[in-house]
């Protein structure tokens, strides 16, 4: 076992915190790339968050919950944090944060601006390695914020690379790694490359700083000269430590505090928060001549000839430690890493695909970040400080001052998306539980814990708004990663379906509005995907969702699932809790037998939306919502079966309805397979016949099979638009492969054609179900209307090709993700660094969205180990405990 390894196994269990699992979760990257335009920032009356706090003000003022920086590093309670500064002597501000349009000055909605690359991580973040190309050119802020603002939503976005700024090479290449020679002792290297073929120059200024939370308790800690070049500090709890940074830079010492002669022309401190930006770029006397303060930096003063590179090195360590060698550390922490990561990739999987499985690991490591939001006092605000609009008391997320969020996160992305998600976090779960499975089991719990989940039972949605509604895949979630960590930790099991039984009871009495077990809820994670915005009807408007209703069907197979693993290897009885999910899922095969949702004509299932008159239409649309409930599906033993028949009243009458008195009759309907005694039941909500045509409509290429991966919506609707017309609403939605045209959901949010990858490894994983019934024996047209048939596996296999190819160099030596962009395609020092988007195009692959949405496209990591065979699939970690075979 890898020393990596030792240490993700030491972890064990994260009841109690991040800091008592393990003293190597004490520093990491958990400083965000965006701290201001969040919601949490926000304290206006009308909750315009990205106005409020915009990046013009963001390196002036201090921020309330939590700090932003490039390469940054925190301790696990954000008390001091490290990160980096450049300046290019063209800029009119300091480099210290990624920059962006707001959702507003996009013209398709939030965009980050810059390149930068997650390289290489460990979960112990005792090595992690970030990458960004930095302009020798003055940056093109107001370029890049007007040339978008003079586009409409059909054209496409303006990107750095547009404006020339990197043309001729004139750029550098700033690499920065952290190693830990302990737990405690931080070594921090920066390599600066000119890439350009002229002498630059470049100041470098690595950032300690400590975030502000005395403006509202407690005592400013300070950070201080001391002899021979070297920063000391104090802290209560990180106790007495040391930065040094080696050669000679000039030290700079200003506070952490909001410059408020600059921003509201009223007297502030001396030295703010911007203090040291103006005093390297205008020579201000902004800096502490006493050179104390709670933010400092290390100002080194480069000139670096064309193509050649400088390293800085740096350390943060206890004062009286016995530092060791400085490259020893570094050299070791890299060889721990490449040994952790060659164990990770399969044998068979090429030098290609472990470079991309490798980086995706990195930027899901690097998402993990401090969060720290207490919806109550956000509302009312600090005791200290002026008192928040009154308007606040009935606007955002006023319905949940239960909510008091403290600890490290996995987050979808750094800078557009730096703050949870609930069903994001599911899918970001099942890719770390690969590498850290203590880490994706604690994220698990924590959002079932008693100061997330609203006392109701609703688990929170995402910042935005807590009270929306996302697809309930949390025990989803944990079947996966508790089967990924190899199915023997019964109490994280039993702990989190304790607390989903309270939510999936929220769902049955909140969700299901006439109790016809047919579901809404809105939103479901599926935004722009149709005509209408279904978290927003006029008032008594009902809209019963296929795709959430085929949610709560695999909801609940999943719960019963759980429930049968616990009453047989948990020695926890459960068979009457099998039996209620058990009869939820029948009840709701019923209702979807029996409920005006499926058109016999297309094959598909629609939404319904009836007014408070009583009308009703289908929303009738192609797209993935159609495709949610066949996902719902599960294959069960004949062991279980019996078990199941005889305790499950409801699910026994189910199928004597259809006229099945026992097994015989299963044979006969081809439900049920095998050789007596070792047969298996397909259990689905959707028919067999009726999968079978949606396959067929699946996996039509002109409709939803794409080069690489499913769309998410038809592609059929390009040239013949969904159009709903009810009620005086007149509404479309058309196969759009790229950027959202329309403003739903801010503009940036695209169902309406991209391949998503969720969903995509939730149809493989329903596939390989499947096949685990029908076996080799059952073979589809695939793709559809070509002549070659293909087992379902096959098909599965197919998939997870198309999906993991997004980024691999085809035979032209090009990468489908990075689209027609020449310099990312060709470039020596551009073309390995990948970006793992938040969606891709639905006819070329080319990545769009997020750049960083590492989190559910993180999922690569599990295509590409499942692809090879590295893992054991769930259905046989759960048949074994189960049968105790």
């Amino acid at each position: 076992m890898s020393a990596e390894r030792e240490r993700v196994a030491g972890f064990g269990r994260l009841d109690l915190g991040l800091r008592q699992a393990s003293d190597w979760y004490l520093w990491g990257p958990y400083l965000s790339e965006r701290q201001w335009g969040t919601v949490r920032e926000d304290y206006s009356a009308d909750g315009q968050a990205w106005t409020y706090l915009p990046h013009d003000h963001a390196r002036s003022r201090a921020y309330r919950w939590g700090e932003d920086g490039l390469a940054g590093f925190s301790d696990v309670e954000q008390r001091l944090c490290l990160g980096l500064a450049l300046w290019n002597e063209r800029d009119p501000i300091l480099k210290e944060r990624i920059y962006g349009l707001t959702g507003a000055e996009g013209n398709h909605g939030e965009d980050a601006k810059e390149y930068w690359w997650f390289l290489d991580a460990l979960p112990s973040h005792a090595w992690n390695r970030w990458r960004y190309h930095y302009p020798q050119a003055a940056f093109p802020y107001e370029d890049l914020r007007s040339t978008n603002a003079s586009r409409g939503r059909h054209d496409p976005e303006y990107e750095l690379l547009d404006t020339g700024v990197f043309d001729d090479d004139r750029y550098w290449v700033v690499e920065v790694d952290y190693a830990k020679a302990d737990p405690t002792d931080l070594l921090m290297t920066i390599r600066v490359t000119n890439a350009g073929p002229d002498t630059a120059p470049l100041h470098v200024l690595p950032q300690l700083w400590y975030r502000n939370t005395w403006s509202w308790r407690g005592r400013e800690p300070e950070v201080l000269e001391a002899d021979g070049n070297v920063v000391r500090t104090t802290h209560p709890f990180l106790g007495d430590l040391v930065f040094v940074p080696e050669g000679a830079p000039e030290l700079l010492f200003c506070d952490n505090e909001t410059n408020t002669q600059r921003l509201y022309g009223t007297k502030g401190p001396d030295f703010p928060k911007d203090g040291i930006g103006d005093h390297v770029i205008h020579g201000d006397d902004s800096v502490n001549p006493q050179r104390r303060g709670s933010r400092c930096a290390a100002w080194y003063r480069l000139s670096v000839p064309g193509g050649e590179t400088v390293e800085l090195r740096l350390r943060l360590r206890p004062a009286e430690a016995a530092p060791g060698d400085f490259d020893d550390v570094r050299r070791a922490r890299r060889a721990e890493a490449d040994e952790f990561h060659a164990e990770l990739a399969p044998d068979t999987a090429d030098a290609d695909e472990a470079a991309v499985l490798r980086q995706a690991v990195a930027g899901l490591l690097w998402s993990k970040q401090f969060y720290a939001y207490d919806v109550a006092r956000w509302l009312d605000g600090d005791p200290a400080q002026p008192p928040p609009p009154l308007e606040r008391r009935g606007g955002r997320n006023a319905r949940w001052r239960t909510f008091q969020a403290f600890d490290i996160m996995s987050m979808p992305d750094t800078w557009e998306y730096p703050w949870f998600a609930a069903w994001d976090l599911a899918f970001q779960c099942v890719a770390l539980a690969h590498v850290d499975p203590a880490f994706a089991k604690y994220q698990l719990s924590l959002l079932c814990r008693e100061w997330f989940q609203h006392p109701d039972g609703a688990l929170p949605a995402y910042e935005w708004d807590f009270g929306d509604v996302n697809p309930p895949v949390q025990a989803w979630a944990v079947l996966e990663v508790f089967a990924l960590d190899g199915g023997t930790d019964l109490d994280f099991l039993s702990r989190v379906f304790d607390k989903l039984l309270v939510n999936f009871t929220w769902w049955i009495n909140r969700q299901d509005t006439d109790g016809d077990t047919l579901f809404g809820g809105g939103f479901m994670g599926l935004d722009n995907i149709g005509p209408i915005d279904r978290s927003h009807l006029p008032p008594g408007w009902i809209l019963e969702q296929a795709d959430s209703t085929g949610w709560m069907a695999s909801y609940a197979a999943a719960m019963a699932t759980i429930a049968a693993v616990l009453d047989r290897a948990a020695s926890r009885p459960a068979l009457d809790l099998v039996q209620k999910f058990l009869e939820h899922f029948a009840q709701i095969r019923e209702a979807l037998d029996g409920a005006e949702l499926w058109d016999e004509e297309t094959g598909l299932f629609n939404d319904r939306l009836t007014l408070p008159d009583g009308r009703s239409t289908w929303v009738q649309v192609r797209s993935m919502v159609s495709m949610i409930p066949m996902l719902a599906v599960g294959v069960v033993s004949e062991e279980a079966l019996g078990r199941s028949v005889a305790v499950g009243k409801r699910f026994a009458r189910f199928l004597a309805r259809r006229g099945i008195a026992g097994p015989d009759d299963l044979v006969e309907t081809g439900l049920l397979r095998g050789e007596a005694g070792h047969r298996s039941l397909l259990v689905g909500v959707v028919s067999v016949d009726r999968v079978q045509r949606m396959l067929q409509i699946l996996f039509d290429e002109s409709e939803f099979l794409s080069p690489h991966g499913l769309r998410s919506l038809s592609a059929r609707h390009r040239d013949q638009p969904a159009v709903l017309d009810f009620a005086g609403i007149r509404a479309n939605v058309d196969y759009e492969p790229a950027e959202s045209t329309i403003g739903m959901f801010g503009g940036n949010s695209n169902w309406r054609g991209p391949v998503w990858f969720p969903v995509n490894h939730l149809v493989v994983s329903a596939l390989e179900r499947y096949y685990r019934f029908y076996g080799d024996d059952v073979r589809i047209e695939y793709p559809t209307g070509s002549g070659h048939t293909a087992t379902l596996n096959e098909v599965a296999a197919d998939l997870r090709g198309r999906l993991v190819g997004t980024f691999l160099r085809g035979a032209d030596g090009s990468r489908p993700c990075f689209g027609g962009t020449t310099r990312l395609q060709t470039d020596p020092r551009w073309r390995d660094n990948i970006l793992f988007h938040e969606y891709f195009h639905g006819d070329n692959g080319a990545g769009l969205g997020a750049t960083h949405q590492t989190g559910w496209t993180g999922l690569v990591v599990d295509l590409i180990r499942r692809r090879h065979g590295a893992v054991t699939p769930t259905a046989d970690v759960v048949q074994r405990l189960i049968t105790g075979s």
